[in-house]
């Protein structure tokens, strides 16, 4: 197994390469503010299982310290540099918790050991920080200087979970050689500002990057409330929409459209 992808919904994934499990953004919450999870089931408790959390930036879908809170002690959690300072919140659960937080900047690096290293693979990955093209404030005030990243887990495979970016001239060369691209494709409500990828530009992203398989997330599971019955295809459509424009943009991509709680193992091979 070279590596095993679930999704969980929003963007939060499992990634399992070489007997480490990394887990990307967690949310387990049925709401936050004005969001509701209108579609499945809130993730069980063995998804809070990781050796390490990458937290591509400080919006709260994105760092939620409740569920940071549901980790085990001991597990390292990777941020933005500067975060720790600009979210009280996570202070307070990293200490309250025993959380090993790590800070990266775009291009720098960190290896990630499996507590409990298994037969699947050598138990290290190698997690290194990439440039994505998003507001990484905690909203709605916070320090401009905390950046907001896409990070790349090389093990077997090359996974590379974008987080939340809009499309940036640079986006192929620095991500790099990658296998599997987990990518969003939609958001929590009918329209997406700049700084996010819509399903026409995550296919574009997937022509840029020509990954073996792509994994399209980040749609589908928060949506306003009260807001039900206005554009509800903006909701529903993106993990199709982006399918359709990915084999029409990138037809040598293989493209994984996973439901909430369900898992693949991307072909990798070249």
């Amino acid at each position: 197994m070279a590596v095993e992808v679930t999704w969980w919904g929003h963007a939060t994934v499992t990634v399992a390469d070489s007997g480490v499990r990394v887990l990307t953004d967690p949310l387990f919450t049925r709401r936050l503010a004005h969001l509701r999870r209108r579609r499945g089931a809130l993730p069980p408790p063995a998804a809070a299982r990781a050796d390490a959390v990458l937290v591509s930036h400080l919006h709260a879908d994105h760092l939620h310290p409740a569920s940071l809170a549901r980790l085990a002690p001991g597990t390292r959690v990777v941020v933005p540099r500067g975060a720790v300072a600009a979210v009280p919140g996570l202070r307070r659960v990293a200490a309250a918790r025993g959380l090993a937080v790590t800070e990266l900047r775009p291009g720098e690096s960190v290896t990630v050991r499996a507590a409990r290293p298994d037969s699947y693979g050598p138990g290290e990955v190698t997690v290194r920080a990439v440039h994505a093209a998003h507001d990484g404030r905690r909203l709605p005030y916070g320090p401009h200087r905390v950046p907001a990243l896409g990070y790349v887990v090389h093990g077997t495979a090359a996974t590379y979970f974008a987080g939340d970016t809009g499309l940036f001239d640079s986006m192929a060369e620095e991500v790099g050689a990658c296998d599997v691209a987990l990518l969003p494709v939609g958001g929590w409500g009918p329209f997406l500002g700049h700084g996010h990828l819509d399903a026409r530009r995550a296919a574009e992203a997937a022509a840029r990057l020509v990954p073996v398989s792509a994994v399209p997330v980040h749609y589908g599971t928060y949506w306003p409330i009260g807001l039900d019955a206005v554009r509800p295809h903006e909701f529903h459509s993106p993990g199709d929409e982006f399918a359709r424009q990915a084999g029409r943009l990138a037809p040598r991509v293989a493209v994984h459209r996973l439901a909430h709680g369900e898992s693949v193992r991307p072909a990798v091979a070249r």
